[in-house]
């Protein structure tokens, strides 16, 4: 993944990955996490997540059959992502409470990776399982699960509150032929993050940020830059920034035809310039979030375009180094136009199978709630997606000095193709612009011709 030269697996490396290990979600990215977190591996098979003693509690003896009605208070299955901190499992424990009896909370972990919960997902609905109650889904995932009829349209007062409030961009990734169809509960998005020690004033432009790495390599400096580069996930949204951030975009608005053009040759182009200048990483084409977050820690790195998670992993791994981080918007792809970094994370929607819809939608209120998510942010590192949070003092003095930084990105951030076909449009993506030394604004009829086949597919492949 991250290379030799990184010590994978020996004591070093486990001591930089032990802030990791206990606060990963599993993403973006992509992940990654796809959702913007970076990848956690192989799946799992589900379970019952370890949750807190009070937590525990109120979730005893709840499994994934208990879904079923027969009176008294039903329990509602919530499939989610291992959320390590406590965050998910404190939520569900507190709306469990709150509820007076109308519900019970029962978290079901799927796979760390986002492919793997994708995966189960998909089978369980295809089956019609009615087990499921509440999906936490990736925000690609939104055009696929409702054109397949697997999630419900949000409606009525829960509608109501679910948008006000919410951040537009992040409503727009729950939202489907002009219909809420997911309620968002956490947003993420990359920040552009630095060495204050080496650059006093950050870079505005992808150009001038590989001209500053070039003149502090010849000075001896630290001046790689971190992104991430091996064919997932990561490697389509790198591609969307830059896209978006040269004024232009995949797929057409309704996501039924290619839409690229000169904003893409110039966005080809940016990544053949750090492929063959002196800011790239020797491992950039096998980096994935975690690796970036890694490589930056070992100071050799000035800049690196990654999620939120690093700064906490930096405060805990390399403290010293922590003190010199700054952060920024990510750097334009075009000097004078803004970027448009791609926002990432989880949406919650309700199965279109579950018995228990009504419970299903007063509860996604609730996990979705304020307290909850500064809960998540401060605990589990996950952006909020209730827009007054970012200038609430609980969130920006509990742990998230960069919050308006993240506020400003995200009120132009770019959103990924709306398409029930996105997996085949974004495999076909990575794929082209794998290894990123060849790409070159020549692929650019390829590119189109493969995403206009991709298009075709009904975007149901698990």
């Amino acid at each position: 993944m991250g290379g030799e030269r990184y010590a994978r697996g020996g004591p070093a490396d486990r001591r930089r990955r032990s802030w990791w290990s206990r606060r990963r979600r599993g993403h973006s990215a992509a992940p990654v996490p796809p959702g913007g977190r970076p990848p956690g591996g192989t799946g799992r098979r589900r379970a019952l997540v370890a949750v807190p003693a009070a937590a525990a509690l109120a979730l005893t003896g709840l499994t994934a059959c208990s879904s079923s009605g027969g009176g008294g208070t039903p329990t509602l299955n919530w499939y989610v992502f291992n959320e390590p901190s406590g965050a998910f499992a404190k939520a569900a424990a507190g709306c469990s409470s709150s509820s007076n009896g109308e519900y019970r909370i029962a978290i079901n972990v799927l796979p760390n990776d986002s492919d793997g919960q994708r995966q189960q997902l998909v089978r369980r609905l295809a089956a019609k399982d009615s087990s499921l109650d509440i999906l936490a889904l990736d925000v690609t995932w939104t055009a696929e699960f409702a054109e397949a009829g697997w999630i419900r349209p949000i409606t009525g007062a829960a509608r109501r509150q679910i948008t006000q409030g919410t951040l537009p961009v992040a409503l727009d990734t729950g939202t489907w032929n002009g219909q809420l169809y997911a309620a968002p509960l956490n947003t993420n998005i990359q920040l552009l993050w630095y060495r204050k020690d080496l650059v006093p004033a950050p870079p505005t432009s992808w150009d001038q940020m590989l001209s500053m790495a070039d003149s502090l390599a010849k000075q001896g400096k630290p001046h790689l830059v971190e992104v991430q580069g091996a064919q997932y996930e990561g490697l389509t949204v790198l591609f969307n920034t830059l896209v978006a951030g040269a004024g232009g975009s995949i797929l057409s608005p309704d996501g039924r035809s290619v839409a690229l053009g000169e904003p893409a040759a110039k966005a080809l182009e940016a990544i053949r310039a750090l492929a063959h200048s002196s800011a790239a990483d020797p491992s950039w084409g096998t980096q994935h979030e975690d690796d970036n977050r890694l490589a930056f820690e070992t100071g050799t790195a000035a800049f690196q375009l990654n999620y939120p998670f690093i700064y906490p992993s930096a405060l805990a791994n390399n403290p010293a180094l922590a003190k010199k981080i700054g952060w920024t918007v990510w750097p334009s792809t075009v000097p004078g136009q803004p970027s448009r970094s791609t926002i990432g994370g989880y949406n919650l929607a309700v199965s279109a199978y579950s018995h228990h819809q009504r419970e299903a939608a007063d509860a996604i209120t609730c996990l979705r709630g304020r307290d909850n998510q500064i809960r998540a942010a401060i605990d589990g590192g996950l952006p909020p997606t209730l827009e007054a949070l970012y200038s609430d003092p609980a969130l920006v003095k509990g742990g998230y000095p960069f919050a308006a930084a993240i506020h400003d990105a995200l009120a132009s951030a770019s959103v990924r193709p709306k398409t029930p076909a996105y997996q085949s449009v974004s495999l076909e993506i990575s794929s082209t612009l794998s290894p990123e030394s060849s790409v070159s604004a020549g692929d650019l009829g390829s590119l189109r011709s493969q995403i206009s086949d991709a298009l075709q597919s009904k975007g149901l492949v698990p």
